[in-house]
């Protein structure tokens, strides 16, 4: 493309259609002018400036804005008053889907890891159930996701995605089989990275019985949870008094509130 090309100026209508375009797709995707910039390699008094109307827009800077956003800017048309019914364009690499947060990869790069998971034992109730839980960044489907390992029932062993929402401030791990969900709502990260919070899950019971069943749950990262070993933790284990205290701490701090049953 030659230096004349590139700087070519677009009209006044054509750069107002195309600045909505992109203030719409900031707000959707919930991301800063600045992150914008950032990623179209272009300063941030160029965008301010263009947004505005204090400058048109050039083919040069419309090319780097419909590579970083994954959209088609170019021969934009003003948008009607009425909102048009529309597929949403996928994210762009490094950006979350809609329903599960728009967060970028470098905002969430901090809960990646591998972690100790503990929850009460549903078959012994002295019992802690520990296993290993991967967090990490899914390329393919641009999203954090999940997956488990170590686990003493195998066929149980759950994977799916993460939402991490700017509303509510918490972290759900989500898994969807079919419709049917399992979900966790933790806590952002304490001071040594713990994440606390309910578990939500279906108890496998006699035959093909399935009972709703919530329980505290914890995440340690492997690398402060010292000696760890994963199964069904019986009461007399020399690792159960540890990982008792973290499941304790779950509930007596105010990670996540279990409601009693008020009597008469």
């Amino acid at each position: 493309m030659s230096t004349h090309a590139a700087d070519h100026e677009l009209s006044e209508e054509q750069s107002h259609a195309v600045a909505a375009l992109v203030r719409e797709e900031l707000a959707r995707r919930r991301i800063s002018r600045q992150f914008l910039a950032d990623q179209a390699k272009i300063s941030i008094s160029t965008l301010e400036k263009a947004l505005s109307g204090r400058r048109p827009f050039t083919l040069a800077t419309l090319i780097r804005l419909e590579e970083a956003l994954g959209v088609k800017l170019r021969h934009a048309e003003p948008r009607p008053a009425a909102p048009v019914a529309a597929v949403p364009p996928p994210p762009p690499v490094g950006v979350a889907p809609a329903d599960l947060g728009y967060y970028v990869r470098p905002a969430v790069s901090w809960i990646e890891g591998v972690y100790l998971t503990l929850r009460p034992s549903f078959g012994d109730r002295s019992a802690i159930y520990a296993y290993r839980t991967e967090v990490f960044w899914d390329d393919a489907a641009s999203h954090l996701s999940f997956r488990e390992s170590e686990r003493v029932d195998a066929a149980f062993t759950q994977h799916g995605a993460i939402s991490i929402p700017n509303q509510s401030g918490h972290i759900y791990l989500v898994t969807n089989t079919h419709g049917q969900y399992r979900l966790a709502i933790v806590g952002r990260p304490t001071i040594a990275g713990e994440m606390h919070g309910i578990l939500t899950t279906l108890q496998a019971g006699p035959g093909s019985q399935l009972t709703p069943v919530a329980a505290p749950i914890v995440f340690v990262p492997m690398a402060a949870a010292g000696a760890a070993e994963f199964g069904r933790i019986s009461a007399g284990h020399a690792c159960h008094p540890r990982y008792r205290d973290y499941l304790r701490r779950t509930v007596e701090e105010p990670f996540a509130r279990f409601l009693p049953i008020v009597g008469d």
